[in-house]
């Protein structure tokens, strides 16, 4: 039977209710303010490492190949910052890009006929940085 001053059956009377909210809530907090310049950080090297691992496919078979070096040095990378949300952009500014990433067949614009077969140098690129990405925004996660 539940006691006046407790309302738990077999609670010993007197016994009151403990809580570590407050201590909770701060260690929350911050961990908070820790995780996004981690999260900064992790992006924008994983970022950069994408950008590389592009630009080394590109630079040869299975990928394009390199004739001035224009298109390689085109890839970029860039990090914002809005609020808690950080996103990164890896990409290039170059029109040959979608056609040497996935080949084209038929007329262009100009009329012109092509049987372009693909070379690609993003997707393999992306396929090997994703595990590692994953892996280090785990991290962060975790706490570790």
């Amino acid at each position: 039977m539940p006691s006046p001053s407790s309302p738990h059956f077999g609670a010993r009377p007197g016994a009151g209710a403990y809580s570590n909210a407050a201590e909770v809530a701060a260690a929350l907090q911050g961990r908070a303010e820790r995780v996004l310049p981690e999260a900064v950080s992790v992006v924008r090297h994983y970022a950069m490492l994408l950008e590389t691992q592009i630009k080394a496919n590109a630079s040869g078979r299975p990928g394009p190949n390199v004739i001035t070096g224009d298109y390689r040095r085109s890839w970029t990378h860039e990090v914002h910052v809005s609020g808690d949300v950080v996103t990164g952009v890896v990409g290039t500014n170059k029109p040959q890009a979608r056609r040497l990433e996935y080949g084209f067949i038929g007329p262009d614009s100009l009329g012109r006929i092509y049987d372009q077969p693909p070379y690609p140098h993003v997707g393999p690129a992306v396929e090997t940085v994703r595990p590692l990405f994953v892996e280090a925004l785990g991290q962060i996660a975790d706490g570790q």
